[in-house]
């Protein structure tokens, strides 16, 4: 059988995202995410599950670590619930959302494990988005604000960062095609959510570097192949290809 090399210095990890995995929606100050408020709606999630306990890492993340230990793990990558740090987007800091992270940095770092960031996954706070969310520009000012607060904390540690996760789900596939939170059915409102994810990530790029120096940023993008449709025969005069 043929064999295949990992390159050297190839990392295996494990990825989660915060509203997924951490449970404990109100806890210590937290604020409201657009996914608590989709997914208390009666009618938008198919079972009527939602993210209130999921995995409850957030008081089990030291069983986590020893559990991606124990499995030889390199790197986790995970994401900063925005309305932990920030609970209504812009202002004032819940200093015990960042404490959680910053004892969630130091002990995969223990553990010999590489922690990669991602600002974004999707819960934008609900106190942003009743100021208009994504499509609004102050969307985007608002995500840098929280950028400099979250990387002026863990950035002497965390030297993988993340902007967003997927910006197609958080524009088009939220706000256009309306499956994801808010759920919204409106063309111009993704095409504008997308703009101002994107300009987001521009703006955030320089204030990580300069809070995390040397670190490494980049976006998770999600890409669809498509392929073209192939006409057969010889077509007729004046038909469109």
């Amino acid at each position: 059988m043929a064999t295949q090399q990992f390159p050297e210095g190839f990392l295996w990890g494990a990825a989660t995202s915060s509203y997924q995995i951490e449970g404990a929606w109100q806890e210590d100050s937290k604020g409201e995410s657009i996914w608590d408020r989709f997914a208390h709606t009666p009618g938008k999630v198919i079972d009527g599950s939602n993210g209130d306990v999921a995995c409850d890492h957030y008081h089990r993340w030291q069983d986590d670590i020893a559990l991606m230990k124990g499995l030889g793990l390199h790197a986790y990558r995970f994401s900063i619930a925005w309305p932990r740090i920030l609970p209504q987007g812009v202002g004032a800091v819940n200093q015990a959302g960042i404490d959680f992270y910053s004892r969630l940095v130091d002990g995969l770092l223990e553990a010999g494990i590489t922690p990669f960031a991602t600002l974004y996954h999707w819960d934008l706070p609900q106190a942003i988005q009743e100021r208009g969310g994504w499509p609004q520009r102050f969307a985007a000012e608002a995500f840098v604000e929280y950028t400099d607060v979250i990387t002026r904390a863990l950035g002497d540690r965390v030297k993988h960062w993340i902007t967003h996760n997927e910006p197609w789900c958080s524009g088009l596939l939220s706000h256009q095609i309306g499956e994801h939170a808010p759920g919204w059915r409106d063309w111009y409102a993704g095409l504008a959510a997308s703009h101002h994810i994107l300009l987001s990530h521009g703006w955030a790029v320089p204030v990580i570097r300069r809070n995390s120096p040397d670190a490494e940023v980049g976006i998770t993008l999600n890409f669809t192949v498509a392929t073209t449709a192939v006409r057969t025969g010889k077509p007729r005069r004046g038909a469109r290809l």
